[in-house]
């Protein structure tokens, strides 16, 4: 099960965390997240205990939605150290979004 990540949690889950981590910038109303939504809840199981994997609404988090700059959704942002390493904007097969992760691992 992906992490439900807030604009609370968000730096001790993601940014504090020594693994790396996707965060799924979503909302309730957007179609195309509700595509991707599925594949980040796949990858939570096939990633356990090597990745942080959870999902931000935006509509319920605008600090943290602001803070990267989120104009579109779904966005999926790829941290390690902290740091945004890649970002991946829209949907797309879950083959694109395991490859970014493999890079960080």
């Amino acid at each position: 099960m992906a992490i439900e990540l807030t604009d609370a949690n968000f730096e001790e889950l993601v940014l504090k965390s020594d693994k790396p981590a996707i965060v799924d910038l979503w909302a309730e109303w957007c179609g195309p997240c509700r595509m991707v939504g599925p594949l980040v809840e796949e990858m939570s199981k096939e990633y356990e205990g090597r990745a942080v994997i959870g999902k931000l609404d935006v509509d319920s988090n605008p600090g943290t939605t602001a803070k990267y700059g989120i104009r579109n959704i779904p966005t999926i942002l790829f941290f390690k150290n902290g740091e945004v390493a890649d970002k991946q904007v829209g949907a797309v097969p879950k083959s694109v979004l395991v490859a970014k992760l493999e890079k960080l691992l």
